[in-house]
């Protein structure tokens, strides 16, 4: 079978949708398929990774001319970023090409939700961390002399609730503590300057291992970020054995983190007050063991891009 990916990975440290593209192309590589990066003859499978023009300027407009040429040709659809995060363009855009897809996979049931798609076409495969975020879990499982909070993004945009992170920041600079224990804020990653808070110890960009190896160093992961369609970010997190304290709006968060760490709401009191509840139950959010692995969802698009064609 011969397939089509619009979107090539790519190295360094980039966001969870590169490393779940590049698993998958390396999966179907070795299942003996013809990965492909350009719109050549004979394609059995498109799979969009991203409806809007690549960097060679191939789009969803493509995928539907080249179709109309070869009927046998079957477009599998990933909605990963559907512009929650103020890409009003890009939502139109997904939900106009999600009712041409010949299937479509959803990282959650709020993304689906979330573009009011209706139709029986579809599977859900939650987005999961790479195995090598499990190695280090059991590193801090009791906190003593200090709460580490820690949190990691590769973007800086505003809905990734950076507003809330340099209030906590200034809120430590003044002698925050929870439940009578001195609290330090970790953040790794891209960090817009005029968020910064002396509060915060900014780590710039790591790749996976170290990222892996970083994370278990601290007690609590803290996310703030708001309508997320697969936050990859916080599964990281809980492979590693982090409780996650999350934001009620945070779209696929809740979702992915029920039974695995508390939610708040837009008042900074409540973020505290959820990682007071975490540090005084401690233990018992520790014992909640994450155990799904990015293996599992890559069986899974495999499985269907080999049965659109059956």
């Amino acid at each position: 079978m011969k397939i089509y990916f619009n979107r090539q990975p790519v190295t360094g440290p980039w966001g969870g949708g590169n490393k779940t593209l590049t698993a998958i192309t390396d999966k179907m590589s070795e299942l003996g398929h013809n990965v492909v990066y350009s719109l050549e003859e004979n394609i059995d499978v498109i799979f969009c990774f991203d409806p809007r023009p690549n960097s060679q300027g191939v789009w969803y407009q493509n995928f539907i001319d080249y179709k109309a040429k070869n009927s046998n040709c079957k477009i599998i659809q990933r909605v990963g970023d559907i512009g929650t995060h103020s890409k009003p363009d890009l939502t139109q855009l997904v939900v106009q090409t999600s009712q041409l897809s010949d299937f479509l996979i959803f990282p959650s049931d709020w993304a689906r939700r979330a573009i009011g798609f209706k139709k029986k076409n579809y599977d859900i495969i939650p987005n999961r961390p790479v195995e090598g975020f499990y190695k280090n879990r059991d590193v801090n499982i009791c906190i003593a002399d200090k709460v580490k909070i820690v949190t990691h993004h590769w973007s800086t945009n505003p809905m990734k609730g950076f507003h809330v992170y340099k209030a906590l920041g200034d809120q430590i600079k003044k002698g925050l503590k929870i439940n009578g224990i001195e609290c330090e804020f970790t953040y790794i990653g891209r960090y817009p300057e005029e968020n910064r808070s002396s509060g915060i110890n900014i780590i710039d960009p790591i790749d996976v291992q170290e990222l892996a190896e970083e994370l278990p160093k601290h007690h609590i992961y803290l996310t703030a970020s708001l309508g997320e369609a697969g936050a990859n970010h916080v599964l990281e997190a809980l492979a590693v054995g982090l409780p996650v304290v999350y934001h009620e709006k945070g779209g696929s968060i809740p979702e992915y983190c029920l039974g695995h760490g508390l939610e708040y709401g837009d008042n900074l009191n409540e973020l505290i007050d959820a990682l007071s509840n975490i540090v005084k139950n401690y233990s018992h959010f520790k014992n909640k063991k994450y155990s799904s692995k990015m293996s599992d969802s890559i069986e899974a698009y495999c499985s269907i891009i080999e049965s659109v064609m059956e």
